[in-house]
């Protein structure tokens, strides 16, 4: 499969800080190795960013109460591993190019459930926003290194 000719998929990602300003992971469910992240989707056709961040972060985890403090301008990309290309997104695309929202919880924990629909999750926790580059896997490092950068600026 030639992955230069396989375009990017049109996605969102967003950033949730808790009252102690820690970042929300969680542990993929095809993926239990220990490795975590920040929710993250694709956008439906027709779908604007926030739209579809809303409702991929109430699809992953029951969130709804959070207060958006940013949209971070820009996009950012990764690309899949040559392992990934073909079986990830039924090998429609190379990697994702996505619009990252920052969000405050606003909620209490007891509102979040990884046990939705078509769950993706199987654990969750909050993390100083440091420790992010370290508990991602190895191809979305970089992406997660510069979202570090715009999420400084809430966190101090």
């Amino acid at each position: 499969m030639n992955k230069k000719k396989l375009p990017m998929r049109n996605g969102v990602g967003v950033v949730i800080l808790n009252s102690e300003n820690k970042v929300f992971v969680a542990k993929r469910k095809d993926n239990p190795i220990d490795k975590w992240q920040m929710p993250q989707g694709g956008v439906d056709a027709g779908e604007n960013y926030l739209a579809a961040m809303k409702r991929e972060l109430f699809e992953e985890t029951s969130i709804k109460n959070v207060k958006i403090l940013r949209e971070i301008e820009g996009f950012f990309e990764y690309e899949l591993p040559e392992n990934l290309v073909g079986i990830i997104w039924k090998g429609k695309f190379r990697g994702q190019k996505q619009k990252w929202f920052i969000t405050k919880f606003l909620g209490k924990e007891t509102e979040i459930n990884l046990n939705t629909k078509n769950p993706e999750f199987i654990e969750w926790k909050w993390v100083p926003p440091e420790k992010l580059p370290g508990l991602i896997v190895d191809f979305k490092k970089d992406l997660y290194l510069a979202l570090l950068k715009k999420i400084k600026d809430f966190t101090g």
